[in-house]
């Protein structure tokens, strides 16, 4: 039976508002693992160790993290990919930044702060992979290993992620650092169920 779906590219206006809110609810999550004291994987995790580690503003040091990995991608996954993630991290740069003086929490219990995190955080890495975006960093450097190496992405994104959050056990107390490891699964947990080959037609 023939499969009648036309695989219909985004155009850049439905681009624009992928980036937008893909990077809005990723900054979110960050919001709720740093009122928290969390940590999560990838570049975003590294960016908290580092946060944590010298005080320094998330935003400005996500920014400035992900700029070796740009020369990587446009080798590996091409100008567009890499354009729309330099976008995206630009926009969670800002976006990290600002969230704190748009909106204070007051309260919130660290597990269910955990959960949350790694919903919105999924939810947004979701839309921006749906659009051909990357959150950038290590993600990308995982792609550029495989291409050129034959290294598995996943295997190298789980063992970073594995790596980066196992560092919350030296820089935050065992139950932060325990949740911490719920928040990361939670986030992949998002991406297995909802990014599977066939399941979407958009590009």
């Amino acid at each position: 039976m023939l499969n009648m779906r036309k695989e219909a590219k985004h155009s850049p206006f439905e681009d624009f508002m992928a980036l937008l809110t893909g990077t809005l609810l990723v900054a979110l999550a960050v919001n709720f693992f740093r009122f928290s004291g969390l940590v999560t994987g990838g570049t975003p995790g590294l960016t908290f160790l580092a946060h944590y580690a010298s005080g320094w503003s998330y935003g400005p040091l996500y920014f400035l993290l992900n700029i070796p990995f740009y020369a990587l991608g446009l080798r590996a996954l091409g100008k567009t990919f890499t354009l729309k993630t330099f976008g995206a991290v630009f926009m969670l740069s800002v976006f990290s930044e600002m969230l704190p003086r748009w909106f204070a929490i007051a309260s919130i219990e660290p597990a269910f702060s955990a959960t949350l995190a790694g919903l919105l955080a999924g939810a947004g890495m979701l839309i921006l992979i749906r659009h051909q975006a990357s959150l950038g960093g290590i993600g990308i450097l995982a792609i550029f290993m495989q291409k050129r190496h034959g290294w598995s992405a996943g295997k190298l994104l789980m063992a970073t992620d594995v790596a980066i959050v196992c560092a919350a056990f030296v820089i935050t107390d065992p139950r932060r650092a325990a949740l911490s490891i719920l928040g990361a699964l939670v986030m992949n947990l998002v991406l297995i169920v909802n990014h599977r080959p066939g399941r979407y037609f958009g590009q």
